[in-house]
């Protein structure tokens, strides 16, 4: 059933171009949607329970709030074990509907163990 929950959250298995570091590092990847915070605190302990040593959490624009909760609660009630490695921020383009071009902020959290 976890298992479940985590395919429906969008759980991605990060696929490098050399094998052998995706091996060692065990990296995961959480895009961050409209679910509540507990989804995704859901699917990070399920990702570190099944051998994960990294897990990415990724978010956009209002989303980013969300994916901060998501990390703080897995560290602080969750996992304590876990720390945060690395936060990455940036800005992407994207276009609407209508043609026009967007900018929206962004956020990658690294948890690892």
């Amino acid at each position: 059933m976890i298992e479940q929950q985590a395919e429906r959250l969008r759980v991605t298995e990060e696929k490098p171009e050399n094998e052998s570091e995706n091996q060692e590092s065990g990296e995961s990847t959480i895009l961050v949607g409209s679910k509540n915070v507990m989804s995704y605190v859901l699917a990070c302990k399920t990702l570190f329970d099944k051998g994960a040593k990294e897990v990415v959490i990724k978010a956009r624009g209002r989303l980013i709030s969300r994916a901060v909760d998501v990390a703080e609660i897995t560290r602080h009630r969750f996992m304590p074990d876990v720390k945060v490695k690395e936060i990455t921020i940036g800005t992407t383009t994207v276009k609407t509907d209508k043609g026009s071009e967007l900018n929206v902020s962004t956020i990658d959290i690294v948890l690892a163990r």
